[in-house]
């Protein structure tokens, strides 16, 4: 079978755990995608689906995002991108992951640890994080997913608005990546089929989502993205 159908088919299949639980779908894509690209491929063409992915998501939900939060997360994530941008390429990214895996399980958790970090966290700082880290390492997007899931009480909302979060953070790495040299000349049809495999799988994911109990998918949306933080620290320790 052709590559191009291959990839397709993953993409339209991980498209869709994230169109009901609203992330890892992404995760899942990049750990294939070295079995069928070349290393230089990998991010770029992983970004681009990633963006048809989420944007998709937030046009099927676009009734759910909460809009009066995009303001301070586009000025956030403009101001990381200017900061993590110029770092890009001078910047450890070692501990990285157990910063996150620590305030990922912390905030949803230990209710001590949510209340006094709530007192500090914004969306002008979130967006600033995630969509500057986003240029340089992976799974940002349980940051803003993990501030939404404390405050939002409707999964549709929680999901939507994270997606809009993350089409933000994905359209933000293609001007870096062009300023930096990257090509996809040649890999057109490869990224066709990505992407349409992407938006269908959102739009069954949606729906999926829509039919869901909400206070069953929230619980399990805390429970996979607390597995995930335990995951980020368990490999940056070991490693």
């Amino acid at each position: 079978m052709p590559i191009e159908y291959i990839l397709g088919l993953i993409s339209f299949f991980t498209s869709i755990i994230a169109g009901v639980i609203g992330f890892g779908g992404g995760t899942l894509l990049i750990a294939i995608l070295p079995l069928f690209l070349s290393p230089g491929l990998i991010i770029p063409i992983h970004g681009i689906t990633q963006l048809a992915s989420n944007s998709s998501r937030m046009v099927f939900s676009l009734n759910d995002v909460r809009w009066t939060l995009l303001p301070k997360f586009l000025i956030g994530s403009f101001i990381g991108v200017i900061i993590f941008g110029f770092l890009l390429s001078n910047i450890s990214t070692e501990y990285v992951p157990i910063g996150i895996g620590l305030y990922i399980i912390l905030n949803l958790w230990n209710k001590r640890f949510s209340k006094f970090i709530t007192k500090y966290e914004n969306y002008y700082f979130i967006g600033l994080l995630q969509t500057g880290l986003g240029l340089i390492v992976g799974a940002t997007g349980p940051l803003s997913l993990t501030v939404l899931t404390k405050e939002l009480h409707s999964k549709d909302e929680i999901i939507a608005t994270s997606s809009m979060f993350m089409t933000i953070s994905h359209l933000a790495k293609i001007p870096v990546f062009m300023a930096i040299g990257v090509s996809l000349s040649g890999h057109f049809s490869l990224l066709i089929f990505m992407v349409f495999g992407s938006v269908l799988g959102s739009f069954i994911g949606t729906k999926l989502r829509l039919a869901s109990d909400n206070e069953k998918l929230i619980l399990v949306l805390k429970i996979l993205l607390s597995l995930l933080a335990v995951k980020m620290l368990v490999t940056a320790i070991a490693f």
